[in-house]
C-alpha cells in the first residue's frame, strides 16, 4: 500500500505557507489504518520493550492501537494540566515561543525500555521532550517510530543516537 496516497495535504493550514499532512483520511480508511499499525508493529518487533508512549494528541491515535497489537502498556504524554496524578514536565522551544509536555511520575519505572510513537516527525521538539522525561524517570528509549517524517525540517538531527524509523518521508 502507498500510504502517501492516503494522507490528505491541506495547504495554508494552520497558517499560510504550511502544507498540513492530515491523517484523518488514514484513520477513516480501515485498510490504511490497519496497514499503518501493522507497519509500526513490524518496526517495534526489532527491539525489546515494556511500554509505548504517545505524545498528545495524534500519538494517542497510533500509540494506543500499537500497544494493543503488541500487548504492551500505553502511556499518554499530555499538555499541562491534563494528567490527574503527580507529574514531571519538560518545556521546549517552538519556532515562536515555547510549549510544555507532562507525564505521570509513576508512568515509567527505572530500567523500563520504552518506544515512542507519533504520527509525525517535524522539528523533533515534541519527541525530544518526551525522551528527556523518560530518561529523567530512569527509562531507556529503545525506539522512536512515526507514520511520516518531514525530512526537510531536519528533526532527526535533534534525535541523534536514537533508533528512529518512519513509514513514509516527505
Amino acid at each position: 500500500m502507498n500510504l502517501k496516497d492516503k494522507i490528505r495535504n491541506i495547504e495554508g493550514f494552520p497558517k499560510e505557507g504550511i502544507g498540513f499532512k492530515d491523517i484523518t483520511t488514514v484513520l477513516k480508511d480501515k485498510d490504511a489504518f490497519k496497514y499503518s499499525i501493522d507497519e509500526l508493529k513490524k518496526m517495534s518487533s526489532e527491539v525489546e520493550f515494556d511500554t509505548i508512549l504517545g505524545p498528545e494528541a495524534r500519538g494517542f491515535l497510533v500509540g494506543a492501537p500499537l500497544a494493543y497489537a503488541t500487548n504492551k502498556a500505553f502511556v499518554p504524554v499530555r499538555k499541562p494540566g491534563k494528567l490527574p496524578a503527580e507529574t514531571i514536565s519538560y518545556e521546549y522551544d517552538l519556532e515562536y515561543g515555547t510549549d510544555k509536555l507532562e507525564i505521570h511520575k509513576d508512568a515509567i519505572n527505572k530500567g523500563d525500555k520504552v518506544i515512542i510513537v507519533d504520527d509525525l516527525l517535524a522539528t523533533g521538539g515534541t519527541v525530544l521532550s518526551t525522551i528527556k522525561m523518560v530518561e529523567e524517570l530512569g527509562g531507556e528509549v529503545v525506539g522512536i517510530y512515526f507514520l511520516m517524517e518531514l525530512t526537510f525540517l531536519n528533526g532527526r538531527k535533534h534525535l541523534e543516537g536514537y533508533n528512529i524509523k518512519s513509514i513514509i518521508e516527505y
